[in-house]
């Protein structure tokens, strides 16, 4: 079973139907226990990161997910899911995250308008499976204001985000929407199932 980390925040439904598409049998889940049975976690959302984290740490659900993470479950956090697997974030006053990446989620300050809207170009700065089957210079759906500003486990840069995906072991994240973009996007989705070994 693969989760979708239920925290009342985020496009649960669209990241459910794009898993469907790409052969999972996600599950919203809100529950630690059923979190824990899982073979691996999906951390979606949108919004700001003040409520979302406050949303995520309900019952102690943020908690849970930080330590099935750490015990080697998959996790792949997509846009502000992503966002909150670092150590902080400077959206609206500094808030600490899930600390699972290292660094700082600052406002994208190389945008002539926020939020950045639409489609980027995402270079491929290191390998990692979650670009199996992709190509160099694809193209990924972005809504977003804040962006990691740097990762030692960045595997993906857009013109807007020197982080704009990350990968250190089991966790995985990006600040694209992949249920948004299309082929490559389920491509990423696919290549994660192959990551938990659900695909």
């Amino acid at each position: 079973m693969i989760a979708i980390v239920d925290y009342g925040v985020g496009n649960l439904r669209s990241v459910a139907r794009a898993l469907e598409r790409s052969g999972a049998s996600p599950r919203l889940v809100s529950d630690q226990d059923d979190l824990a049975r899982a073979k691996g976690m999906v951390l979606p959302g949108v919004g700001a990161f003040k409520p979302a984290l406050d949303r995520l740490s309900v019952r102690g659900l943020g908690r849970r997910v930080v330590e099935l993470a750490r015990r080697g479950m998959p996790i792949l956090g997509v846009c502000l899911g992503y966002q909150l697997m670092f150590e902080r974030s400077e959206e609206r006053g500094v808030h600490s995250g899930l600390g699972l990446f290292e660094g700082s989620v600052v406002e994208v300050a190389s945008a002539h308008r926020l939020p950045v809207i639409g489609w980027c170009r995402l270079r491929q700065t290191e390998w990692s499976p979650l670009w199996q089957g992709i190509d160099d210079g694809s193209y990924f759906y972005f809504v977003h204001s804040y962006t990691p500003d740097a990762s030692p486990f960045a595997i993906g840069a857009t013109e807007h985000s020197p982080a704009a995906a990350s990968a250190r072991a089991n966790v995985m994240g990006t600040q694209f929407h992949p249920e948004l973009s299309g082929a490559d996007g389920l491509r990423v989705y696919r290549n994660f199932l192959d990551v938990v070994g659900a695909g």
